[in-house]
């Protein structure tokens, strides 16, 4: 697949190589109520630029893929009434039916693969379920076979987390933490697991990617961020409301694509607000740690040709 749509802006950091980071459109449509999820989506561009690089927000519209959007189809798409979740399997779906959708984060990076985006943002990636060990999310494949730096406040928390932590181990996908040793639970800062490495700065996390691609190994590279202390809810806090909504969502019957939606908003009910507000800190946390890795690769590669 190599036809694409972009804004003007868009097309120039790809001819010239700039700084430019990826943003996914299931938060978009799937994953925030309206008018908060176009206001997010507008404030996680704003952070990529105030950091000096080009957001590229991706989605489908009209059966057609958009890598970066005008400020009018952003706004389509956040008031899409039935927009598709579209992870890699659905692109054919999504084309062949000129439907709209936001890309979930292993479409995003398929989308990434094909217009050449080194760097992307995102909240929490998806991963093994609990309790289902045979349900993972395409996700996983997605970071274990494209090679690019993907930003994340670790796993979503309603996952088995250690199970998904294997699995990127088994996938030699690295999990380098941000300032820290441990792997964040999304709306928290601890999970009580570690991360494979460390980087303090965002010229070290792309030190390391080249050298981990250098060594002929193509992975991503994920780099889990923890949210700002004051942001942050406490995981003992958190827990018993995960585990709360998982047993009314198997009880109510809910499966596949809308466990997760049903999941993040039954959560963000029973905390009082409390994880809406984590999760939207975290995803401008994301965008901001994308935007300064995007110019610190720009600058390498500046001194490597120069």
């Amino acid at each position: 697949m190599k036809r694409f749509i972009s804004p003007q802006e868009v097309k120039r950091a790809l001819k010239e190589h700039a700084p430019l980071v990826a943003l996914e459109s299931t938060v978009l449509t799937h994953g925030l109520p309206r008018p908060q999820n176009l206001q997010l989506a507008q404030d996680m561009e704003r952070a990529v630029r105030e950091e000096g690089a080009t957001p590229a927000t991706i989605g489908f519209l009209d059966g057609a893929l958009h890598v970066g959007m005008s400020a009018a189809e952003l706004e389509r798409l956040a008031n899409e009434k039935q927009p598709y979740k579209v992870g890699p399997r659905d692109f054919a779906a999504v084309m062949t039916k000129q439907a709209c959708g936001g890309t979930t984060v292993a479409g995003t990076m398929l989308a990434c693969k094909h217009a050449g985006i080194q760097v992307f943002a995102t909240g929490g990636i998806g991963g093994v379920h609990r309790d289902a060990p045979f349900d993972i999310s395409a996700d996983l494949q997605a970071l274990a076979s494209i090679p690019m730096i993907v930003v994340c406040a670790g796993a979503k928390a309603i996952l088995d987390l250690p199970a998904t932590l294997e699995y990127l181990e088994t996938m030699s996908v690295p999990v380098i933490g941000y300032q820290t040793d441990h792997f964040p639970a999304f709306y928290s800062r601890e999970s009580g697991l570690e991360v494979s490495a460390r980087a303090n700065s965002p010229e070290e996390i792309v030190e390391f990617a080249r050298t981990h691609w250098e060594a002929g190994l193509q992975s991503a590279v994920l780099v889990a961020n923890p949210l700002p202390e004051a942001e942050a809810v406490p995981r003992s806090e958190m827990e018993p409301l995960i585990e709360k909504a998982i047993q009314e969502a198997q009880k109510t019957g809910i499966h596949g694509k809308g466990v997760t939606p049903y999941l993040l908003q039954r959560i963000a009910e029973l905390s009082g607000g409390k994880s809406l507000r984590a999760n939207l800190a975290l995803l401008l946390n994301n965008a901001r740690l994308a935007a300064q890795i995007a110019r610190a690769l720009y600058r390498r590669e500046r001194r490597r040709i120069a």
